[in-house]
C-alpha cells in the first residue's frame, strides 16, 4: 500500500457480539419460497404495498383526497425542517472531506476499488438521475423563465428578488441556476451521506449492507430487534415510492414521444402497457446482477447521453449554450449557499417553495435509502474523501452539462420567439402544464428536418426507457439487500417480485392522480425517511469518533509503556 493510504486512525473495530446477535434474531428463511429473505420485513412490507395498491385501486377519487390532505399537512408542518435538514448535510459532506477522517477507507486498509471510475461514475448517474433529468431538462427552466404567475405564485421569487423580471438573458440565466439548484450539491449531498454511512458500516465494521447497521452505536444489538426490522422496513417502502413515482414520469413522457412519432394515443391506457413493458426488462436486467445487466445498461445509457447531448450541443446555439453555461454555473456558485438558506417571507413564495424546492428535498429524501444502498454497494474501497467528493462534484456537474444544453436550447428558442420572447410553443406547453411534451417540442424544433426530428426524438424515447430500466433494476436489487439483510445477490425470484410491486406501485398512482399523486407520495415517504436519515448520521458520527478514540489510545500505549522501568 502507498504511503498516502496509510490509515491514520487505526483498524476498524469490530462489534464482537454481531455474529451471535445476528444468528439469534434476525435469521432469514433457509427453505421455501422466501429462501434468503427475512420473512417479517418481506410479509410486512409487501403487505403494506398491496394494502395501498388495493385501496387506491377501489377508490382512486377517495385516495387523490387523502394524498392531497396528507401532502398539504407536511408541507406547512415539516417544510422548514426539510429546509434546514439539507443544508446541515452538505455542511457535514464538506467538514469530513476536510477531517482526518476522509482518509478512512471503506474497506480493509488494503483494499481497492471494485469498479473502475468511468463506471462507478456511470452506475451513480444510471441509477440517480436518469428519468427526472429528461423529464424536467426542458420544462423547469422554462417555469421559472417564465413570469405570468399563472399558477397563482410567481414562477421564479429567485429571479424576481434578483431584479430579474422580464423575460430577457438575465431571467435565463435565473432560470437554469434555480434548476442548477434543485438537482445540484443539496441533492447530492443527501444521497452521499446516507451512501458513505452505509459502506462505512457494511465494508468497514461488517454489518449488514442495511438500514439499521448505521444505529448499532446509538442502541447496539437491538438494531437486529423491532427498531432494526422498522427501519428496513420505511427504507424498502421509500425505494419503492421513489421508483414508482420516476416509472410514472418516465412513461408519461415516453407516451407523449410516441404520440408524436406514430399517433399512438398517450393516454392513461398506453402508460400502463409501457410500465408493463419496462418492467419487464428491468426484471431481467436486475436478475443478471450488477456486474452484467445493470453496468451494461448504464455504460450503454452514458454513450447514447452523449450522442443526444452532442446533439443538441452541435445542432445548437453552440456559442451562446457554452457561455449560458458558464454563466450559470458561477451565479450558481456565488448564490448557492443563500439559495439553501432562504425562506419564502410571502404567501405566494412560500406557495413556488413547497411546490418545487420543498418537493425536490423530499424526492431526494424518499430515494436516498435506494440511491444511498446502491452508491454503498458500488462503492466498496474507496477512502471517504473520494467518495464525498466524487459524488458531490461528478453528477452535479453532468447534470447541469445536460440542464444548460437541454434547457438552455429550450430558452434560446424562446429568447428568439418570431413573436417576441416567451410567444413559442415551449412556453404555451409549460403554462398549460403539458410538462412530458416541452423535451420532444425542442427537440423537433432543434432538429428541423423529419427525419432528423424521428431520429432525436427516437434516441430520446430510448434514453427514457434505459434510464428507466437502470434505475428499477438497481431499486429492486435495493429492496432485495435490505430484505436479505445485507445479501449482495439475492434471489432472482425475490427480485422478480419486486420489479412487480414497482410497476404496480406506479401503475396505480397513476391512475388516483397522475403527477399529483406521484408527488404526494413522495412527501408521504420522505417524512419518516428523513428521521432515519437523521439517526443514521448520528450513528455515522458517533462511529468515526469512537474509531478516533481507539487510534488514539494505540497511539498512546507505546509511549506509556516505554516510560515504565
Amino acid at each position: 500500500m502507498a504511503a498516502t493510504d496509510h490509515d491514520p486512525l487505526g483498524d476498524p473495530a469490530p462489534h464482537p457480539s454481531q455474529n451471535n446477535a445476528l444468528t439469534a434474531h434476525i435469521q432469514v428463511e433457509t427453505s421455501g419460497p422466501l429462501k434468503g429473505m427475512h420473512k417479517g420485513m418481506t410479509l410486512t412490507s409487501a403487505g403494506l404495498l398491496l394494502a395501498f395498491v388495493v385501496g387506491a385501486g377501489l377508490s382512486p377519487d377517495g385516495a387523490a383526497a387523502i394524498f392531497g390532505a396528507a401532502r398539504s399537512w407536511i408541507e406547512h408542518t415539516f417544510g422548514t425542517y426539510y429546509l434546514v435538514l439539507v443544508v446541515v448535510m452538505i455542511a457535514l459532506s464538506l467538514v469530513l472531506v476536510c477531517s482526518p477522517w476522509g482518509s478512512l477507507r471503506l474497506g480493509p486498509k488494503d483494499s481497492a476499488p471494485e469498479f473502475s471510475r468511468f463506471t462507478w461514475i456511470s452506475m451513480l448517474l444510471s441509477a440517480g438521475v436518469g428519468i427526472g433529468v429528461l423529464f424536467f431538462g426542458v420544462a423547469e427552466p422554462m417555469f421559472y423563465f417564465d413570469n405570468s404567475g399563472g399558477f397563482g405564485y410567481p414562477n421564479n421569487p429567485h429571479a424576481d428578488l434578483a431584479g430579474a423580471t422580464a423575460m430577457d438573458h438575465a431571467r435565463a440565466v435565473e432560470a437554469l441556476k434555480v434548476a442548477f439548484f434543485h438537482w445540484g450539491l443539496h441533492g447530492w449531498a443527501i444521497y452521499g451521506m446516507v451512501g458513505m454511512t452505509l459502506a462505512y458500516f457494511a465494508y468497514r465494521k461488517k454489518l449488514p449492507l442495511a438500514l439499521r447497521s448505521a444505529l448499532y452505536p446509538l442502541i447496539g444489538d437491538r438494531i437486529y430487534g423491532p427498531i432494526g426490522h422498522a427501519v428496513d422496513i420505511m427504507g424498502v417502502l421509500g425505494c419503492v415510492f421513489g421508483i414508482a413515482t420516476s416509472l410514472g414520469l418516465g412513461v408519461s413522457q415516453i407516451a407523449v414521444g410516441l404520440n408524436r412519432l406514430t399517433g399512438l394515443d398517450a393516454g392513461i391506457g398506453t402508460q400502463l402497457a409501457l410500465i408493463v413493458a419496462i418492467s419487464a426488462i428491468s426484471i431481467a436486467s436486475a436478475v443478471s446482477g450488477i456486474k452484467r445487466g445493470i453496468r451494461f445498461i448504464s455504460e450503454l445509457n452514458i454513450g447514447v447521453s452523449v450522442l443526444v447531448v452532442g446533439s443538441f450541443l452541435i445542432g445548437g446555439p453552440t456559442l451562446w449554450l457554452i457561455s449560458l453555461f458558464g454563466e450559470t454555473l458561477l451565479a450558481y456558485l456565488r448564490d448557492v449557499v443563500p439559495m439553501g438558506l432562504w425562506v419564502a417571507e410571502t404567501a405566494g413564495e412560500n406557495s413556488w417553495q413547497v411546490g418545487w424546492t420543498i418537493f425536490y428535498w423530499a424526492w431526494w429524501l424518499a430515494w436516498a435509502p435506494f440511491i444511498g444502498l446502491f452508491i454503498a454497494r458500488i462503492s466498496k474501497g474507496r477512502t471517504l474523501r473520494e467518495f464525498i467528493l466524487g459524488v458531490l462534484i461528478a453528477p452535479p456537474l453532468i447534470i447541469f452539462i445536460w440542464q444548460a444544453l437541454f434547457g438552455g436550447t429550450g430558452l434560446y428558442q424562446e429568447l428568439t420567439a418570431s413573436m417576441g420572447a416567451g410567444s413559442g410553443e415551449l412556453m404555451s406547453l409549460v403554462r398549460n402544464w403539458n410538462l412530458p411534451e416541452a423535451l420532444f417540442a425542442t427537440a423537433d424544433a432543434l432538429a428541423g428536418n423529419s427525419v432528423l426530428s424521428v431520429i432525436l426524438s427516437s434516441l430520446l424515447i430510448f434514453l427514457l426507457i434505459s434510464w428507466f430500466v437502470t434505475s428499477s433494476d438497481s431499486s429492486t436489487l435495493v429492496v432485495t439487500t435490505i430484505l436479505s439483510l445485507g445479501d449482495e445477490e439475492p434471489l432472482a425470484r425475490h427480485r422478480i417480485f419486486w420489479g412487480i410491486c414497482i410497476g404496480l406501485v406506479a401503475g396505480t398512482l397513476l391512475m388516483a392522480g397522475g403527477l399529483k399523486a406521484l408527488q404526494t407520495i413522495l412527501m408521504a415517504a420522505a417524512l419518516p425517511m428523513s428521521f432515519v436519515i437523521v439517526a443514521m448520521t448520528l450513528g455515522l458520527l458517533v462511529a468515526l469518533c469512537q474509531e478516533s478514540g481507539i487510534a488514539l489510545r494505540k497511539l498512546r500505549k507505546p509511549s506509556q509503556d516505554s516510560g515504565r522501568v
